[in-house]
């Protein structure tokens, strides 16, 4: 074989090991997304039902996201300080697993220790994400980082939608019995693609210990470095977080509100009941799968403002939710919902790699999830507090935070292109 054949040939082992990479690392995070998305189909109506009011599940929810977020940054500095990709990836994974089916663990009137549970879970995900979103730029660099986060993404949802669907049959099987343990059976069953998750991942790292190597590393190092596209991105995407309504608000919404709609008759007559919540997260979870693959082929073509058109598309999801009346309006204002999420989950992530250098990526995560992580909390807890106010001025804030993103995100894309 001839020098260049050879080389070829190379490259094409190397895309080949990039892609088997991202595929084997989103079927972690399929049995992740099974375990810790099955639990907030039904964490709100848990809470609920454990004694926590509508402001105290938008508090809680945005607080966990906020530390969750918050503490990226520092974990990002730290994961492009030590290099230590898999052992930051690892430990956390371990914490985001365990509390979720030790909430099976909490007693009646537990909402306090069901609420401290949230919050380390959202640790774990602060200390895992950065070194993982960066360990998956590293392969996405060889394949596309639209469509590399898009896969995962894809596999992500897959899980997201099997989780529910499990907690429904169990719900199914468990019909007519006490509510509450039925939900402690739920979260203890979501122990076993939990302890899956972490046998795959030691599988992962074990057969690709040095993922770093498949972006090569600059002739220079190039710190990190706060550029005005990066700026203009940050801005958008904490309007969009501020805007976006955690899904244990939607979820505590129609565990209530529909159930008083049908005086009673939602266990029987509606397809809108506490035992079908898992299966409407499951459907907005496909919606995700789906548009995180059309919006991360789209990202890699057309860049950044493509997310102004998914915001466009999702941000009235609220009204559907929340203000119009009926299961059809419902169902449509999740199917938007998970357009947003699908969108966010994909493009978010894809585009910080390619704004910000290898050497400091995981710093530009952390940056990037904190400004995020903090808007979360600030507009889920204010939305939680307005559920009890005004709906209608919850709706109107939610809308318009999210379509005041859209400008940000075109001066993004705009300042990326003039580069």
């Amino acid at each position: 074989m001839s020098p260049k054949g050879w080389k070829t040939a190379m490259k094409n082992k190397k895309m080949s090991a990039a892609m088997s990479f991202i595929v084997l690392f989103g079927i972690v995070s399929l049995f992740s997304d099974m375990t810790h998305e099955g639990a907030s189909s039904i964490r709100g109506a848990y809470l609920t039902m454990l004694g926590a009011s509508a402001g105290t599940i938008g508090f809680i929810s945005g607080l966990g996201e906020m530390i969750g977020y918050s503490m990226r940054y520092f974990f990002g500095r730290l994961t492009d300080k030590s290099r230590r990709y898999w052992p930051m990836t690892v430990i956390g994974y371990v914490l985001d697993i365990i509390a979720v089916p030790a909430l099976a663990l909490v007693g009646k009137n537990g909402w306090f220790w069901a609420c401290s549970l949230l919050v380390v879970q959202k640790i774990g995900k602060a200390v895992k994400k950065p070194a993982k979103d960066t360990i998956m730029s590293f392969a996405a660099s060889q394949e596309g980082a639209g469509k590399s986060f898009a896969m995962q993404e894809v596999l992500d949802q897959i899980g997201a939608f099997l989780g529910p669907v499990l907690l429904y049959l169990v719900m199914l099987f468990k019909r007519g019995g006490d509510m509450f343990d039925t939900y402690s059976l739920c979260f203890a069953l979501l122990a076993v693609p939990g302890a899956i998750t972490l046998v795959l991942l030691l599988i992962t790292r074990a057969k690709f210990p040095n993922p770093e190597h498949f972006e090569p590393s600059p002739k220079e190092y190039i710190p990190f470095k706060i550029k005005r596209q990066f700026i203009l991105y940050i801005a958008g995407i904490s309007l969009f977080a501020f805007g976006f309504i955690d899904y244990s608000l939607i979820t505590m919404h129609v565990a209530g509100h529909y159930a008083a709609l049908t005086g009673g008759l939602a266990e029987t007559s509606s397809i809108v009941t506490s035992g079908n919540l898992p299966l409407l997260y499951a459907g907005a979870m496909l919606v995700d799968a789906v548009a995180a693959m059309v919006f991360g082929l789209m990202y890699d073509r057309w860049g950044v403002k493509v997310l102004a058109l998914s915001s466009v598309i999702s941000a009235p999801f609220a009204l559907f939710v929340f203000y119009f009346e009926g299961t059809a309006s419902l169902l449509f204002g999740i199917v938007l919902w998970g357009v947003g999420m699908g969108a966010q989950e994909s493009i978010l992530k894809a585009a910080v790699t390619n704004m910000v250098p290898k050497e400091s990526r995981a710093t530009g995560y952390g940056v990037f999830e904190c400004a995020m992580g903090v808007f979360w909390f600030l507009g889920s807890w204010l939305m939680g507090v307005l559920y009890d106010i005004s709906v209608p001025v919850m709706v109107a804030l939610s809308v318009a935070a999210q379509l005041a993103a859209v400008p940000f995100y075109l001066a993004s894309g705009k300042a990326m292109g003039k580069q």
